[in-house]
């Protein structure tokens, strides 16, 4: 490792000057000397005196006295090594010297027990430690920490690499002659301090709530003999669950508990994925309905009231999916399990009757409306999006909808209010120019859509103070937030089904004109399939609030048909489609040359689910740089907790999601990766 050269003084060393100057100083007296004897011979003898005497002196010091120096200050620094040496040996921490290669040329006293070997032990690190290999050795001048578990001890392994050059560095005492490195390792048991945080961490305080989705439906289809029995089984199911934990769980109300346990326990939920969602199921004792539960669960806050407020949170979560799932919001993370069943359908009257009543409230103390749906906009969007514009006009609001690209399903629809006299020129607004539009007074409403960047401008939601938000898409984790009316309905199968609502309820003589219903009622039509998707006694009563205001079947079937080129693309797009696992129906549609080729996906997906077996379909469209992911399911797997994974969301039967920077083919192998993963936890 190092060059094998004998130690010496530099010669260009500043403890070599201390001999060169007296020379030179004996020369400059010499040259005085002779000047000397031209002014006087007698002076000129005194000074070659003193100058003879100076001589002798030199003459000693260079050859007598600098080997001596040399010689004692090579002892001292050896000996101060011997010292150092010595220092190292006992110190209390495990350290030892490696060269470049990791081969070992010195272990101390600790190290050597650490170790289990002797002072004599050359070989390479890895050979004892298999985790320390050569690619993680440090530049020179840097340093690695690398755990380890040696002998049922937890170490944190320091390697700092140093150039030989530095041994010599800072003074010119020696010469250098090194051109390697050396590697000094130091090991600190941490096994100890990992133990206590590991405690700290199990000790930790969660809170639970636990909701019963369906508790009033289920109890009403019981007689009367057997509700008490029923309930009991109810409470037994929850406090069994709990009690291994040691939790403490107390009924809140009739359909509500609040469950308090510790970290550990937590731990062997996350890994049992909340069984309870699927044993609380087979609660039968005459109930036709099947219990579902919602579990939201906090932790990870500095205080236990925060705790508190993030299982509040994370129930809204979980409410906010549909149900029967489990929320987990550990401080940022969140965690999600079950979602798997259908939703079920709530007539929540109550609900959107007060809805309605607090966006009157809401409008009433504004003068300025702009409403946005999500970017590529459906029909949906747009009819939901003109519902709160018909709201806010008949308040006498200046009201604006906010539109970008105008896709080629909802061209036919616009136009019938661009150029009509009936609506002011200004009633569609670009991206461009709705933040000029933006005042203290104004309320932006969001439809069709929960997540800030996925609005048609989401600059809006930073400059306006007042947000609403309706959507019907399962709530995910990177919702809107800071609005003022939040209204998220996974259960209505349409933003077009919960605006005509609120519309009935808002003020009772708003009359909607034929082409403004036949725009909300093609929403509800597109988002049902037809209403052969998600439609319940809520999708058909708005179906017929809108009929009755003109809505025309015949007229809107005519205008939602394709055109010949889509048709032929999303045939061939049907064709190819690759069956993976005798289940899933996958393919790529090409929509070169088609105005909107996203929205010809969307119905690729829905007709391969025609095809008997299918159980899942995933339709990828390349468009606009990005990869579009359509996926449709009738009622045996949830395509949104699929999407999920890819970044999207949606709906247990109607989900999608964006890709960036992927190929066709990575998109298609990135779906079946995801299926296998969820297969094999069985997530699906």
């Amino acid at each position: 490792m190092f060059n094998k050269k004998k130690m010496s003084l530099n010669p260009t060393g500043q403890l070599n000057s201390l001999f060169i100057w007296p020379t030179v100083l004996l020369i400059i007296l010499a040259v005085v000397n002779i000047g000397i004897y031209f002014v006087s011979s007698q002076a000129g003898i005194i000074v070659s005196i003193f100058l003879v005497i100076y001589l002798v002196v030199c003459g000693i010091m260079l050859l007598y006295l600098r080997p001596r120096i040399a010689h004692d200050l090579i002892e001292f620094a050896s000996n101060y090594s011997q010292v150092q040496r010595l220092l190292f040996n006992k110190l209390s921490i495990p350290y030892a010297l490696l060269d470049n290669n990791g081969q070992v040329l010195w272990l101390n006293e600790e190290m050597q027990l650490c170790l289990n070997k002797s002072k004599d032990f050359n070989k390479n690190i890895s050979s004892v430690i298999p985790e320390i290999k050569y690619n993680i050795f440090p530049e020179i001048g840097e340093s690695t920490d690398v755990p380890v578990v040696l002998n049922e001890r937890n170490y944190r392994v320091e390697l700092h690499r140093i150039s030989a050059d530095k041994i010599a560095e800072g003074t010119n005492i020696l010469e250098r002659n090194y051109n390697a490195s050396l590697i000094a390792m130091y090991m600190f048991d941490e096994t100890d301090i990992n133990m206590y945080i590991q405690k700290l961490r199990d000790e930790r305080f969660v809170v639970g709530l636990v909701y019963i989705d369906n508790y009033e439906d289920a109890l009403e289809a019981i007689d009367d003999v057997r509700r008490s029995l029923f309930v009991g089984l109810i409470d037994k199911r929850v406090n069994k669950y709990f009690s291994p934990g040691a939790a403490i769980v107390r009924k809140m109300e009739k359909d509500k508990y609040l469950v308090v346990f510790r970290y550990k326990y937590l731990e062997k939920l996350l890994a049992d994925k909340f069984s309870i969602l699927e044993d609380i199921k087979g609660v039968k004792i005459g109930n036709e309905m099947t219990l579902t539960l919602s579990i939201g669960v906090g932790t990870g806050a500095s205080d236990y009231s925060k705790n508190f407020d993030m299982a509040k949170a994370a129930m809204d979560l979980a409410l906010g999916r549909g149900g029967d799932q489990a929320v987990v919001k550990d401080n940022e993370k969140i965690h999600y399990f079950g979602g798997k069943s259908q939703q079920m359908e709530k007539n929540a009257r109550v609900k959107v009757r007060v809805m309605a009543h607090a966006l009157r409230q809401i409008l009433e103390t504004n003068e300025r409306v702009l409403v946005m749906g999500h970017t590529i906009p459906d029909i949906d969007a747009f009819g939901s999006a003109l519902g709160i514009y018909i709201i806010a006009k008949k308040m006498g609001k200046d009201a604006h909808i906010v539109y970008g690209e105008v896709t080629s399903s909802v061209r036919p629809f616009i136009n019938r209010f661009k150029n009509n006299d009936d609506y002011p020129a200004d009633m569609f607004l670009t991206k461009d120019e709705a933040p000029d539009y933006v005042n203290s007074n104004t309320v932006v409403v969001v439809v069709d859509v929960n997540r800030p960047q996925r609005t048609e401008c989401p600059e809006l939601l930073t400059k306006c103070k007042t947000i609403i938000n309706f959507d019907h898409h399962r709530r995910t984790n990177d919702t809107i937030t800071g609005a003022v009316l939040s209204y998220i309905d996974p259960y209505a199968s349409s933003a077009c089904e919960m605006i005509a609502e609120m519309i009935q309820y808002v003020d009772d003589s708003i009359k909607l004109k034929a082409f403004e219903a036949d725009a909300m009622y093609a929403g509800i039509n597109i988002d049902t399939d037809g209403f052969n998707n998600k439609s319940g006694p809520r999708t058909f009563e708005a179906a017929a609030f809108l009929r009755r205001n003109g809505a025309d079947v015949t007229r809107v079937r005519k205008m939602l048909r394709n055109d010949m080129d889509e048709y032929k693309a999303v045939a061939e797009a049907v064709s190819k489609s690759e069956v993976y696992k005798d289940a899933f129906a996958i393919t790529v549609f090409n929509g070169d040359g088609l105005e909107s080729p996203t929205i010809g996906g969307a119905k690729a997906a829905n007709d391969l689910l025609d095809i008997n077996g299918i159980k899942g379909s995933f339709v990828i469209t390349p468009y606009e740089g990005k990869i579009f992911i359509s996926a449709r399911s009738i009622d045996e797997i949830n395509v949104q907790l699929v999407m999920e994974k890819l970044g999207g969301g949606g709906h247990m039967s109607v989900a999608g999601a964006q890709l960036e920077n992927v190929t066709t083919d990575e998109a298609v192998e990135m779906i079946k990766q995801t299926l296998d993963s969820m297969i094999e936890e069985g997530e699906v």
